[in-house]
């Protein structure tokens, strides 16, 4: 089984711009392409789990998602690094279609993409990190069995200055080629 870099996506890989509903507020941080790229070249899978909840509020529709997510993959592709997988949570408490309104096992900080992910890629939770700007992330990953890193970018440097309740990550750094620094220098592989 392999290990993977679970990641969360706005805040973390992408600028944090609240629901992004139109493709020109989509900006890669200007070290991610580096840093995935990075993850890559060492083996580690790469898993995008991000909760979409503006789906069930009806601000985006799956389609638009998709287009997210293979613009994205053009990005990071041109910087020489990929995505391998993205697995994405559609429900939210305030959802205004009907099925998506629920307690799913699938949204942060519920572990439930992550565990979908090691099942469908086979892949250690073990030997793996999860990285994100909320401590629900941090949650999500510490239930799965994970490393976890909190990184200061997008809502991260809010989430640090809060009481950490039963979330704690193993780091706190600044951003995701920070993280992915530490990972490479703390992993035993």
């Amino acid at each position: 089984m392999r290990p993977a870099v679970f990641l969360d996506r706005d805040g973390t890989i992408i600028e944090e711009r609240g629901y992004l509903d139109r493709l020109d507020l989509l900006e890669l941080y200007s070290f991610t392409a580096d840093a995935i790229r990075l993850l890559n070249r060492a083996g580690y899978a790469t898993v995008v789990v991000t909760n979409q909840g503006g789906i069930g509020r009806g601000i985006i529709d799956e389609p638009f998602l998709q287009l997210v997510h293979s613009t994205l993959d053009a990005r990071l592709a041109a910087g020489g690094a990929r995505i391998d997988r993205y697995y994405h949570c559609p429900h939210h408490p305030d959802a205004i279609v009907p099925e998506l309104r629920q307690k799913c096992g699938c949204r942060k900080p519920a572990a439930g993409m992550i565990e979908q992910a090691c099942r469908d890629l086979s892949l250690d939770p073990k030997r793996s990190v999860t990285i994100g700007d909320r401590r629900l992330d941090v949650a999500a990953g510490n239930t799965a069995g994970t490393r976890t890193i909190l990184v200061r970018t997008g809502h991260g440097a809010h989430e640090e200055a809060m009481p950490p309740g039963h979330t704690r990550p193993d780091a706190i750094l600044n951003n995701l080629m920070e993280a992915v620094g530490w990972i490479l220098r703390t992993s035993s592989r």
